[in-house]
């Protein structure tokens, strides 16, 4: 099946087994959003859907786990969604455990047998937007919940036995608002429970409404070092239970060109007073019952570096200035 969707993942699905049941977003109104706006939203046939099952099965294909496709699964009616399920099961035995993007508003469509049928039948884990514990900021970008819905509803799938992870976005609340936002997001995760973090520095595309609000002076992007120390807020503040918590967290960082070597093949040489750097994108991750303080560690050090790096371009606009200055200076003598 060729797949005519937006892919949005995460590393620990990297591996999994895709299948397609639904293109696009069906609420799709996130200003942030770039994925699904070029995308009308549909469920695809379940005879397409099926004949991908039989392809993967006659391939000798066994997953024992599977990611439905696209932007929402959970929102088809219960009824499609349980013929899917049951078709992956007879065609596919292998896979005992399923997983789905979802929206707090495709589980409040789901009644709680529905939610507990799914559970029995190996819905294992959705991967939820909660993206802010600020529910100003919810109003602002969009989102089809507050947070008031994010704790019914996360309690209700924690009734019917299936785990969720939280997608959370680090900049979301703007420029100067990080370290408030870290610590209502960290406060709020605590109480939701997820079993999985993943925590994107927001992108602003200069094509969503988000974008537009920003050019019209509505919205300021908080720098990356903003977000770096918003992300370390946030990492020493989760309340870590005894059960498995992975974090996975996505930023930019400036870091020191080494010494004789390259930057890389599309890496731009940033130079200022504090020397040479590169921009890179990094991630951190692991369970942060064992690997929280090498996290913070490692934070601290892109933490530095950034600073270091911010520093520099502080100077050299001084001295850039400076010169100016005086060069106006000579020309008026």
């Amino acid at each position: 099946m060729s797949y005519q969707g937006s892919i949005c993942g995460v590393t620990t699905e990297r591996f999994t087994c895709k299948i397609p049941v639904s293109v696009g977003c069906p609420y799709n109104k996130c200003t942030f959003c770039v994925f699904y706006k070029h995308l009308e939203y549909r469920e695809l046939p379940l005879e397409d859907v099926e004949a991908e099952l039989v392809r993967i099965s006659e391939a000798g294909g066994k997953p024992d786990r599977i990611m439905l496709g696209d932007g929402n699964p959970l929102w088809m009616p219960f009824d499609r969604l349980k013929q899917i399920i049951e078709m992956i099961e007879h065609y596919l035995p292998s896979c005992k455990n399923i997983a789905s993007d979802a929206t707090i508003q495709a589980i409040e469509r789901k009644t709680d047998a529905e939610l507990a049928w799914l559970a029995d039948h190996g819905l294992r884990m959705l991967y939820i937007g909660i993206e802010s514990g600020l529910d100003d900021v919810l109003e602002f970008i969009h989102k089809d919940h507050d947070n008031t819905q994010a704790r019914e509803q996360i309690a209700r799938l924690h009734k019917a036995g299936i785990d969720f992870s939280a997608h959370i976005m680090t900049g979301v609340a703007g420029a100067g608002r990080g370290i408030e936002n870290a610590r209502a997001t960290a406060a709020l995760i605590n109480e939701l429970r997820p079993v999985h973090i993943c925590n994107f520095s927001i992108y602003v595309g200069p094509i969503t409404e988000l974008g537009l609000e920003e050019e019209d002076g509505l919205f300021e992007q908080a720098t990356p070092l903003e977000n770096l120390l918003e992300m370390r807020e946030l990492v020493s503040l989760l309340d870590v239970p005894e059960t498995e918590l992975f974090f996975e967290g996505y930023f930019t960082t400036y870091l020191p060109k080494p010494e004789g070597k390259g930057a890389g093949v599309r890496a731009k040489v940033l130079v200022n007073e504090a020397g040479e750097f590169v921009c890179k994108s990094r991630i951190a991750r692991g369970d942060l019952r064992v690997k929280r303080d090498r996290i913070l560690s490692d934070l601290d050090e892109h933490i530095a570096s950034t600073m270091r790096y911010v520093e520099g371009c502080r100077l050299s606009a001084e001295r850039s200035a400076a010169r100016e200055n005086a060069l106006v200076g000579t020309l008026k003598a």
